[in-house]
Parts: C-alpha cells; structure tokens; sequence
C-alpha cells in the first residue's frame, strides 16, 4: 500500500508565450507526490521538467488541470493566495544555493522563517534546530564564503526544512557539488523524507542520485514518459556520515 498522496497534479496542460511563439510545455501530465518518499524527475533539457516543478511549487498556474495540496485545490488560487500557499506548505531547494553572503547561516535559515511570520523567538529555535539536523551545528555563525559547496547546499536544505513544510522541491540539488558533498545531499533529502514523513521531489541530471530515490519518474516532450520504483532506496540513506552529523553537532 502506497503512501499518502500530499501532492498532486493531474492532467496539466501549461502553454507558455503568446501568438505564433506559443509553445505547450506541458500535455497532460498526472504526478503524485507521496508523503515518506523521495521522487527524483529526469528528462532533457526542453521535457518541461521546471515548468512542472514551478506548477508544482505553486509558482505557476496551469492552463488547464488540476493541482491538489494537502486535500485542497490550489490550481485557481491568485497570485497573492499562492503565495500563502507556498510559504505554509513548500520548501524549495535550489542549484545555486542563493544563500545571502551577508548573512550567518543562522541568519539565512531564520530569513526564511520570518517571511513565514514566525516569532522571533520562534525563528532562532527553529533555525538552529534545522542546521543541527543536516549537521551544521558546528557552523551557525559561518558565512558562506567561508563554508564549502556541500555545507552551503545542507544551509540550503535547512532553510526549505524550517518551517516544517509538507513538500520539499530541489532543483538539480547537487549540479554544482562534487562527488562525496553531492551523495551527502541525496542522502540527506531521502533520510527528510523517511524520518520527517516529507514529500520530497527532485529534478535532477546527475546519475549519482537514483540509488537514493524510492521512485524515479520519466518526463520527455512534456509528457510523461516512464516511471520505476526502487525496493533498494532505503538502504542508502546510510551513506550520509551520521557519526560525522553527531560529532559536528557535539
């Protein structure tokens, strides 16, 4: 039996331009997202993977289609509305970390925190709670310039995790890591989704991730196009270092 359904959109079409430049990225995809399961979604450049992952994190709306968060329509929410949704139940995770170099780690978790109108007391709390559990206890007062690629991607994956957001979206989380930082990522995205009974999806490239992925879905000339399960998934989580998370912390 499958998990629960937290995510899904169903039959979305997506045109995008106007006139003659209008293209159709998308032609009827259906995509659930589950609760406890890392989904990973690949295809070429051009498949409609970020136009699915931005419909997905309520950025945009579909042309036609229907999206459901939590039980709840979302699809012919306004702008102003999805953008309520997207601070309550989403947390995104980016390629480029898009960290504040002005900013402490602490600081950059406890930003996203307070455009969710949590207290102040409440940001601090959550913020370095968030940091100890992708190992960067030892790290709060660093800023980026001072942290490799890997530890500013975990800050990253921190500030998507506070809050508590039923969804995580990554996009290409480990594009700019090496090889030991990138598997550390993945592991950590698929120990979120085992551990936090999060839904986590990841448009990826990169062939090191599927052996952490539960499923991994198949998306070609905006359709669709394959999608397979991994009994194995659960078993690489191991390969995130808790022993170096632990001693990081104290």
């Amino acid at each position: 039996m499958s998990n629960p359904v937290v995510l899904e959109a169903r039959d979305i079409l997506k045109e995008l331009g106007q006139g003659a430049g209008k293209v159709r990225a998308l032609k009827g995809v259906t995509l659930a997202l589950h609760k406890g399961e890392l989904t990973l979604l690949m295809g070429p450049s051009g498949s409609g993977k970020t136009t699915l992952l931005s419909i997905l994190g309520c950025i945009l709306t579909p042309t036609s289609g229907s999206v459901t968060l939590n039980g709840e329509r979302v699809d012919g929410l306004s702008a102003e509305e999805l953008a309520g949704v997207r601070r309550r139940n989403i947390g995104f995770i980016f390629q480029s970390y898009n960290l504040f170099p002005t900013l402490t780690a602490l600081e950059n978790v406890r930003l996203a925190l307070d455009v969710r109108g949590a207290s102040t007391a409440e940001t601090y709390i959550q913020a370095e709670t968030a940091l100890r559990e992708v190992g960067l206890g030892h790290r709060l007062s660093s800023h980026p310039r001072n942290m490799s690629g890997g530890e500013q991607q975990r800050v990253a994956v921190a500030r998507a995790l506070a809050g508590d957001p039923s969804v995580i979206l990554a996009d290409e989380p480990t594009a700019a890591l090496d090889s030991e930082n990138g598997h550390q990522v993945m592991a950590l995205l698929a120990r979120i989704a085992k551990e936090k009974g999060r839904a986590v999806l990841a448009v990826t490239h990169d062939p090191r991730t599927h052996s952490y992925a539960d499923r991994i879905v198949r998306i070609e000339d905006g359709l669709i196009s394959g999608e397979e399960r991994q009994v194995e998934a659960r078993k690489n989580v191991t390969r995130y270092d808790l022993t170096r998370r632990r001693k990081a912390n104290g």
